[in-house]
């Protein structure tokens, strides 16, 4: 219950990364393929490509359950241990963020050779394909761009509804049953949007006793993006 002298109280986000909690559809399902063949991996390593909130950072949680990996962010692997890290299978997220930062590239760079040399597989992450990165150590750049790379898109309907109700999950919210194929229908197609207008929906619902219905739906969608003429109610 909520009383004039009672605030509601934000409950905690929980994100879920176990494979259950990943949806597949047609959109994202040759990445979650080419990660599952891990084994197989040309020279044992993979770039997963996607935009923000794509769910790389749920694949390499995903993987890391499955092969025992760990998963370290690239950016302060210049005071990390690489011969530790490099003792089993290993991610690294957002290879870009140390573009320029030579003193890791070069452990990002000692690390690809150790990993691969003890024959464990190599994962890494990034909004971005390897092409785009712009590394100083020419050595690393082009063992990146010539790794397999693994793209998660922007999601279709399928995807865009299952992202939606993981995202309100994890907030512990429930929303009306029109909600989600209302906001499928109006919202831009992108993950980040959909983490947006979550949120929104989220801070919002605290104040309604309704909670998240069509309504408040329409009208986060219309104040986080200017609406097409007459958004239907």
């Amino acid at each position: 219950m909520t009383g004039p002298d009672q605030l509601p109280l934000p409950l905690p986000v929980r994100p879920a990364l176990g494979r259950e909690d990943y949806f597949v559809s047609r959109s994202n399902g040759l990445a979650v393929a080419l990660m599952d063949d891990w084994r197989n991996w040309p020279n044992r390593k993979l770039v997963l490509v996607g935009p923000h909130g794509a769910g790389k950072t749920h694949l390499a949680h995903v993987w890391a359950a499955e092969t025992g990996a760990v998963i370290v962010p690239a950016k302060g692997l210049e005071t990390a241990d690489i011969p530790a890290l490099a003792n089993g299978p290993l991610c690294v997220e957002d290879v870009p963020a140390i573009a320029g930062d030579r003193p890791a590239e070069e452990a990002l760079f000692h690390l690809h050779n150790l990993t691969l040399a003890q024959g464990q597989p190599l994962m890494v992450t990034a909004q971005t394909p390897p092409a785009l990165w712009p590394l100083v150590i020419p050595d690393l750049k082009s063992r990146m761009e010539g790794t397999q790379t693994a793209t998660l898109p922007n999601p279709d309907d399928t995807l865009l509804s299952a992202v939606l109700a993981k995202l309100l999950a994890d907030r512990q919210c429930v929303p009306a049953p029109d909600v989600i194929p209302y906001l499928v229908r109006h919202m831009p197609r992108s993950f980040a949007m959909a983490r947006e207008l979550v949120s929104a929906l989220d801070a919002h619902a605290m104040t309604r006793p309704k909670g998240i219905t069509r309504a408040l739906a329409r009208e986060v969608l219309s104040r986080l993006e200017p609406p097409p003429p007459n958004l239907p109610e």
